[in-house]
């Protein structure tokens, strides 16, 4: 199922080199299964042509609201009123502070303005140069578009058009769609603080080598995006691992499991739901040394002697807000066999409400996996799918398990 299958988005261009983005954002709402109906403004058409816009959408452009091919000349009326969402990318400094004056002198400003309020969300990604961003007026207008009722993303940062360095680009078109995907989620967990671990830990030998797993941290990090998009504020505590931090998410990169110990206990004072989502080492070496260790050419090994790890799910579910469930604690089990015996059995040791068991040999690195839900009343099978769609499966139960907590 695609993320965006049925919905109807008008995309709007306003006058900017940004528009240049709008071409690829428009090619992958698409390819996430909307139907997109492109409007632009005459000087977004300065940029980006009507014909490179319809090709993409296949629909016919709008840019005039005395379009004579509607036959009740109301473009700025008959473009909302299917509509699932208006997307206005780029947005320029003038188009906001159109939007936040009510003025309508184009298609584009009186299609917002016209749009049913209620039931026809409005999305603006800015775009325009760091001084434009960060003068006064803008963000008066950022704000007076936003009691309106506008959802305002955020800009990137970086290099501009002008040769200049700083906030006030465009976001890329993954992240834009990242955020219209995320708009549609249900807000299941609005108000919650949920903290995340996920991949592996290091644990070092020596200055090259080490102890570590094959998780990817892919179910973790798609854990993370699902909880943000329920409308949760959301900590990823990652271990070593490549994967870019889901938009929206804060993350604190770690190494072992004496670092992840660490940071763990420090963000879980503010959480309301923890998802031990990681690979943590049992054990780690007793000692390190600070040079890479040489073979002597008797062919003997160096003799290894390991300590154990403190055990973070175990900790905090055992903690005092843990008890309490003040923390709601959700733990992991990575199996090689008997995935059941061993998930029953874990969830007990590590006393928390719900443990989730998986094949790790069977999901390590990649992207579709396949869960076991195990509580005290029994267990819930979630077939192999992507890990993103398990994911947001698993945090739709978690709302529910805390639903019915809070009522009880």
């Amino acid at each position: 199922m695609k993320d965006l299958a049925g919905k109807h988005i008008v995309l709007g261009l306003s006058g900017g080199i940004a528009c240049y983005k709008s071409a690829e954002l428009c090619r992958l709402l698409i390819k996430a299964g909307a139907s997109v109906q492109v409007v632009m403004t005459a000087a977004a058409e300065q940029f980006m042509t009507p014909v490179t816009m319809q090709a993409l959408s296949q629909h016919t452009v709008y840019s005039s609201q005395w379009d004579a091919r509607e036959s009740n000349n109301m473009a700025h009326i008959n473009l909302t009123r299917q509509a699932d969402l208006c997307l206005m990318a780029p947005a320029s400094a003038d188009f906001i502070a159109k939007l936040a004056h009510g003025q309508a002198d184009d298609l584009a400003s009186l299609m917002c303005l016209a749009r049913p309020i209620d039931t026809v969300p409005l999305l603006i990604a800015p775009a325009m140069n760091l001084e434009m961003w960060r003068h006064p007026a803008t963000q008066r207008n950022v704000v007076q578009v936003t009691r309106d009722g506008a959802h305002v993303l955020g800009v990137g940062s970086g290099e501009q058009a002008c040769g200049e360095t700083g906030d006030g680009r465009m976001l890329e078109p993954v992240e834009i769609l990242d955020e219209v995907i995320s708009f549609f989620q249900p807000k299941a967990l609005r108000g919650q603080h949920v903290l995340v671990t996920a991949g592996p830990t290091f644990e070092a030998i020596d200055p090259v080598r080490g102890i570590t797993n094959l998780s990817s941290g892919k179910m973790g990090f798609a854990i993370a995006r699902a909880a943000r998009e329920a409308g949760a504020e959301v900590t990823l505590v990652a271990g070593p691992v490549s994967l870019p931090t889901p938009r929206g998410v804060t993350r604190v990169d770690v190494k072992s499991a004496l670092n992840m110990f660490e940071a763990v206990n420090t963000k879980a004072q503010n959480a309301t739901i923890f998802i031990a989502t990681s690979a943590v080492a049992d054990w780690r070496p007793e000692s390190t040394t600070d040079r890479k260790i040489k073979k002597d050419g008797t062919g003997q090994c160096p003799v290894l002697h390991f300590v154990e790890n403190p055990d973070i799910l175990a900790s905090l579910a055992h903690s005092e807000r843990g008890q309490s469930r003040a923390l709601y604690c959700v733990g992991f089990a990575a199996e090689s066999h008997d995935l059941l015996t061993n998930a029953q059995a874990k969830r007990l040791r590590k006393g928390v409400p719900l443990l989730v068991g998986n094949i790790g040999p069977e999901t390590f690195g990649r992207d579709d996996n396949a869960l076991l839900l195990v509580d005290e009343s029994g267990t819930r099978e979630l077939s192999r799918d992507s890990k993103l769609s398990l994911a947001r499966k698993l945090i739709a139960d978690i709302a529910i398990r805390i639903g019915d907590r809070t009522e009880n």
